[in-house]
């Protein structure tokens, strides 16, 4: 990053004054010239993307709780999977079979349907050395591309540090999570998504306001020109401004399918819509939680299998009948996932290794990675056969075409699914 001005946006908020549209106001002046040109023809003048790709979206779909692999890819063939789990297993007559020895859940029916029409892989087995069995943990350990729980920083944070370098800034709005709090995965050190869940908490608070002196408290604090800063909060400020507003115009938009009416289904509706609005968003965020499925796991299990497939096969419906399917990646994953062995509540309880999905038309359709032997099951735990990091690599190379060693910190093969 350029160090001889108010470079990042972490820099700035440390001074006291945030970012409108993500937390705060700014002062009348930049509100008067913000509004002067709050054209949408205008945006291009003052949003920028320096070292982002116009074209490529990745959207982050996080499973939250620990997805069961078993019961989600199933080995309907394998006596090990029925004899572990004598009450929770699929029955092979319902298995939606994907090849000779796995399928999907039945209640997966509409991610079957995207299999079918060559728009959904599975790379199975995914997972990382020494798992750690906390959510909280190994959320974080994914969401570092850690595994040794030494980096403080999201994978897509690191992206987007490494893209701002050598200028003085990435809007904000260059990643947007979907979700209460800023997930870990997309926080750098020079970069900070703008994070909200509904488009009517981006407000504008013009006018005068509390936070006018500590801008001019931050003038005197910072050893830069107050000329410099002063055009630095303008930038800033104008960003914001534009897009509050672009997002709000957004939300009126009709969408092109009918969406479930879950907060999830609805969250990802929104991310179809700013996508076909072509926001300068490069990666989006949103969660679907309820995957800690330690009792009744046949019925909540099933129902959530129903709610992802519902929802995907919508959200990927709404980009082809708008054409921006070619541009979008979507990829999931889990913190973990479940024992071989179904607990005596009906359920399963934390473990290792699990598939995740993808989503597009750019993509290689079908099963990528080994599916995990079962019968060799180190403490009763599905092993991982893919490292969750090889995924990473793949999306950052190939997909995002960012240099994937420089940011996950060494070199990691592919994955045959774009």
């Amino acid at each position: 990053m350029n160090t001889d001005g108010p470079a990042t946006r972490r820099e700035f908020l440390t001074q006291g004054l945030t970012l409108v549209g993500f937390g705060a106001t700014v002062p009348m002046f930049v509100n008067q010239l913000a509004w002067a040109i709050g054209s949408p023809l205008d945006a291009p003048l003052v949003q920028s993307r320096p070292g982002v790709s116009d074209e490529r979206v990745l959207v982050i779909v996080q499973l939250a709780g620990g997805n069961d692999g078993p019961n989600t890819v199933v080995p309907f063939d394998d006596d090990v999977y029925r004899k572990r789990r004598p009450t929770i297993a699929v029955a092979k007559n319902e298995v939606l079979r994907l090849d000779s020895v796995v399928g999907l859940h039945p209640a997966a029916v509409d991610l079957k349907r995207l299999w079918d029409g060559g728009r959904m892989a599975i790379v199975q087995g995914v997972g990382y050395p020494n798992p750690n069995r906390s959510h909280f943990t190994s959320t974080d350990i994914w969401e570092t591309a850690s595994p040794n729980g030494r980096e403080r920083r999201g994978w897509i944070g690191r992206y987007f540090d490494c893209a701002c370098k050598g200028t003085d800034r990435l809007p904000p709005q260059s990643a947007i999570t979907l979700t209460e709090s800023e997930p870990l995965a997309l926080q750098g050190d020079h970069f900070q998504p703008a994070a909200f869940e509904e488009p009517r908490s981006l407000e504008w608070k013009g006018g005068q306001n509390p936070l006018l002196q500590s801008a001019h408290e931050a003038l005197d604090r910072w050893p830069t020109p107050a000329s410099r800063l002063a055009a630095f909060i303008q930038r800033v400020s104008m960003d914001a401004k534009i897009s509050a507003e672009a997002l709000r115009r957004v939300e009126s938009r009709a969408s092109a399918v009918e969406y479930p009416q879950s907060p999830f289904a609805q969250a990802l509706r929104r991310v179809a819509r700013m996508i076909t609005a072509n926001l300068p968003t490069r990666v989006y965020y949103v969660s679907l939680g309820g995957f800690d499925t330690h009792s009744d796991q046949r019925v909540r299990h099933a129902q959530l299998l129903e709610e992802l497939g519902r929802t995907m096969r919508a959200f990927v419906s709404d980009l082809e009948i708008t054409g921006h399917i070619d541009r979008v990646l979507v990829t999931t994953f889990s913190e973990f996932g479940r024992r071989v062995a179904e607990n005596g509540a009906g359920g399963t309880d934390h473990g290792q290794a699990a598939p995740l999905f993808v989503f597009g038309k750019n993509i290689k359709p079908g099963l990528a990675g080994k599916h995990p032997d079962l019968q060799r099951i180190p403490d009763g735990d599905v092993a991982f056969t893919t490292d969750f990091r090889e995924v990473y690599a793949t999306i950052l190379d190939k997909w995002l075409h960012a240099d994937s060693k420089a940011i996950l910190g060494a070199s990691f093969p592919h994955v045959p699914f774009v």
